[in-house]
């Protein structure tokens, strides 16, 4: 396993993050505890160290578990957990990313996690209803308290995470170093606006569901279709998603790979900054997930994938690539200096 720093901060974090949103069986299927004990020495012992849960994962039970299966080792690990969703749908207060949800969230996440701090906290949603400026400077109160070392934010948009930031530079509060947010060869929509700003503004970029939903791992393309039962039962899957899928089980053959280890190694091959979250119900699975880590993919393989997906950034990313040459005509050729790198 190899370790990257979390965003500009100093502290080390491992190329894959496993997600806990299984652990637990409330709420439909999951891992029991006993699998879910196996999975997290698994991952340990291949030497991760970034466990990702939230307030609302099962009801509670993925913290309550997380807590238990860390219990005399919880320093070694970088916890990670989120607030946002709610904690009562009945009270108007109880959701949402303002300062009382925070506090409250926070306290109630420290007692399940068994611990006196997190790692890392996330804000899990924007709330459009609460100013960022409050956001910030409640998320900067707990990091002074201790409570929380180092901030993140998921399923927000770029300008959003923008402003914070700069607004927490300008004032002294913590910013985010983080970034979380869906990111597979089915799901590119990042490389627009999110994935440059990350990497504008140094950030870790958490990716969830790189397997998009299990569908690159080919078990839902295989011969035979989805086992009944399961929530792509039914033929939900598009043309696109079987030849995206394809292209991966094509490149998995010829590399002498697996489609999930393939479609997560694509992931950090397209930018250093990604570290995919790895879910899991069964250890086999994690085990499969973690052969990623040791595979580099050629060039060549990288663009059969991404040409698979016929993944366009749009404007204005593609229509600045088209006319840079007309902005300085001839003399571009003389102008030395460094462009961004997704133009």
């Amino acid at each position: 396993m190899r370790y990257r720093p979390f965003g500009s901060t100093g502290l080390r974090v491992s190329r894959l993050f496993l997600g806990a949103m299984t652990f637990g069986e409330q709420g439909g299927v999951g891992a029991p505890l006993g699998e879910c004990r196996r999975i997290v020495d698994a991952y340990a012992e291949a030497g991760g160290n970034v466990i990702d849960t939230a307030s609302n994962y099962r009801g509670g039970e993925s913290e309550a578990i997380l807590g238990e299966l860390l219990e005399g080792r919880r320093d070694r690990f970088v916890v990670s957990t989120k607030y946002s969703v709610t904690r009562d749908g009945s009270d108007p207060n109880a959701g949402g990313n303002h300062r009382k949800n925070l506090v409250l969230s926070l306290e109630t996440s420290l007692r399940r996690l068994r611990t006196d701090y997190i790692d890392v906290f996330w804000v899990h949603i924007w709330d459009a209803r609460t100013p960022i400026e409050e956001t910030m400077r409640a998320l900067d109160d707990v990091v002074r308290a201790g409570k929380v070392l180092y901030i993140g934010v998921s399923d927000a948009p770029a300008w959003i995470v923008s402003r914070a930031n700069t607004l927490a530079e300008w004032r002294g509060w913590t910013a985010f170093a983080g970034l979380q947010v869906p990111y597979s060869l089915l799901q590119r929509d990042i490389e627009r606006e999110l994935l440059p700003m990350a990497e504008g503004f140094g950030m870790t970029v958490a990716a969830w569901s790189p397997l998009a939903g299990g569908v690159l791992s080919g078990k839902f393309t295989r011969p035979g279709g989805a086992e009944a039962g399961t929530r792509i039962a039914g033929g939900s899957l598009t043309e696109q998603d079987h030849a995206v899928a394809r292209a991966v089980a094509e490149v998995a053959d010829r590399v002498g790979a697996t489609p999930s280890q393939v479609a997560l190694a694509w992931t950090m091959a397209h930018s250093e900054a990604v570290h995919p979250i790895v879910g899991a119900r069964r250890l086999d699975q994690l085990l499969d997930n973690l052969g990623a880590v040791a595979l580099q993919l050629a060039p060549d393989d990288v663009e059969h994938l991404e040409r698979a997906t016929g993944f366009s950034p749009g404007f204005p990313a593609r229509f600045i690539q088209e006319t840079t040459p007309w902005v300085l005509a001839a003399a571009a050729a003389d102008v030395d200096g460094r462009l961004p790198r997704r133009l």
